[in-house]
């Protein structure tokens, strides 16, 4: 793919012959840096033309204001981030590397654990999130503490380069990756116009459009056609043909990414809270298959597009150049503003849902006070202690409860990035808990089950969505404490009681069972 780069080093790389070939001799510690190198400027900065499309959408005039006010929020953080202190999400991601190592590449064969050594360093290094958990048997985890393992996919290449995809991908958009086992009858304008129709629609706006929408149909199995996806969503593919030439080569399909964008569109998603801009980019890529099987698959890549690619050659290593400056964009982001009611969140429970029932489905609010965050492995373990006869805590009940698992916290900041996490994992324990008298207002991404609009109007609760993508913007200008108060063990995913300021989010569904979408 084309793209400008940036040296990072030429020691620990040289030319040596051998038989009277010319091969390219490369370090462990070159692959260590390049790694570590590659997943710092991933998580803090974007590449020009994904920034030039969020703001292009903030400052159009024939955009929603809902989706304006998100990419407007989008560009901002982007902007916190790129200072290198707060990542642009708080999910920090899987660390995943493809790489393709030229034949004529002498490296010692240890490239698997000198690229680990590098993203561990990473992690280590930077106010990243580990969230990668072990397994202790079946049905028991832990979190291993150092956001590994990886996820390392290295091939073979003619020549004397080795290069690399790098990506961070988060649990929001990994989870809304689809694959369909489909067959011939699959293969014709209108199966596939009514499939993809309901895929994309599918999707939701859990895992934080604007998204790059990949579809790829075909492959010679289940796994080459998501790998293809997988790369497909960096770009990486997009050098592809444009027409097939019935000999198996790949091929993107132009008018189909345009009908792509077109569905993408007509499902009312938009860019979180309604609009018509659920995708800023599409990819179709055409696979060859086998006649009996045709594997279809769906994924995007979120607003926090986490990706850059590399290469080490004779010259040296050489690492993707993201934008550095996304304030650039700021003066395209004015303008803004859409009106906003204050909600209070020191008073009782009953106040609070006697102010949210003045506003309708759809309203943006303010949110200024006590939060409770608590996500998956802590509504686990209230609901064991629920069922086991114990009290609920009373945190459950006195405050609103935000799903969300904050970034490592940087010295001098009262946390790290913390945006919201995905809405739906938490639906199962929706009924249980508004039946208890707990967990009445929740803030979190998403939309949600139709157990959820049920419960909230049969007990009178509130769901609340804030802008996924905006982690640093929210660290650094809505939250002003943050303490752990239960399950420290957890880490990440502990109890947290915070303080907000201004914190936006709109009322997604009401008391009354209405929505905004």
């Amino acid at each position: 793919m084309k793209c400008q780069y940036r040296k990072l080093t030429d020691k620990g790389i040289k030319r040596e012959c051998i038989g009277g070939r010319e091969f390219l001799s490369v370090a462990p510690e070159v692959l260590s840096r390049l790694a570590e190198e590659a997943f710092h400027d991933l998580s803090f900065y974007l590449r020009p033309s994904h920034l030039d499309e969020l703001a292009e959408i903030a400052g159009n005039s024939e955009a929603c204001d809902n989706e304006r006010f998100v990419c407007n929020a989008l560009v901002k953080n982007a902007i916190i981030a790129a200072e290198g202190v707060l990542p642009l999400c708080q999910d920090t991601g899987t660390a995943t590397v493809f790489a393709w190592r030229g034949e004529r590449v002498l490296t010692g064969g240890g490239d698997e654990q000198a690229i680990v050594d590098g993203i561990a360093a990473a992690w280590k290094n930077n106010s990243l999130r580990y969230s990668q958990v072990a397994a202790l048997n079946m049905f028991d985890e832990v979190n291993t503490g150092n956001n590994l393992p990886a996820q390392i996919d290295i091939g073979f290449a003619p020549g004397d380069e080795y290069r690399f995809v790098f990506m961070a991908k988060g649990g929001g958009s990994a989870n809304k990756t689809v694959l369909f086992q489909g067959s011939r009858a699959l293969l014709n304008e209108r199966a596939f116009e009514i499939f993809l129709k309901e895929k994309i629609a599918g999707l939701g706006v859990a895992a934080c459009p604007p998204y790059t929408l990949v579809i790829v149909v075909g492959g010679t199995s289940p796994e080459n056609n998501l790998k293809t996806m997988k790369l497909a969503s960096t770009g990486w593919l997009d050098e592809l043909p444009v027409v097939g030439d019935g000999k198996g080569t790949p091929f993107r399909d132009l008018e189909w990414e345009g009908r792509v964008m077109k569905i993408a569109a007509e499902t009312g998603w938009g860019a979180q809270f309604g609009g018509t801009h659920m995708a800023i980019a599409a990819r179709v890529i055409r696979l060859p298959r086998h006649a009996g099987s045709c594997p279809v698959s769906v994924g995007v890549s979120c607003s926090a597009h986490r990706n850059l690619v590399a290469k080490i050659t004779h010259e040296g290593a050489f690492i993707e150049e993201l934008d550095r400056n996304p304030s650039r964009l700021l003066e395209k982001c004015r303008n803004n503003f859409i009106g906003a009611v204050s909600v209070d969140l020191d008073r009782s429970m009953p106040e609070i849902l006697t102010q949210l029932k003045t506003q309708p489905a759809g309203s943006l609010v303010l949110l200024n006070g006590t939060l409770v965050v608590a996500r998956d492995m802590a509504h686990a373990r209230i609901f064991e202690m629920v069922n086991a006869g114990l009290p609920l805590p009373d945190y459950f009940k006195n405050h609103p409860v935000y799903y969300a698992g904050p970034a490592k916290t940087p010295e001098g900041y009262a946390i790290g990035s913390f945006g919201p996490t995905t809405a739906q994992r938490m639906d199962e324990y929706v009924e249980f808990f508004m039946s208890r008298g707990a967990s009445m207002v929740t803030l979190a991404k998403g939309n949600r089950a139709e157990s959820v609009v049920k419960a909230c109007a049969k007990y009178g609760g509130f769901y609340l969505g804030t802008i996924g993508g905006a982690a640093a913007l929210i660290a650094k200008e809505n939250i002003l404490s943050s303490e752990v108060i239960d399950f420290c063990e957890f880490g990440m995913e502990a109890v947290h009681r915070i303080r907000v300021k201004n914190m936006p989010a709109f009322i997604i569904y009401d008391d009354k069972g209405q929505r905004l979408y």
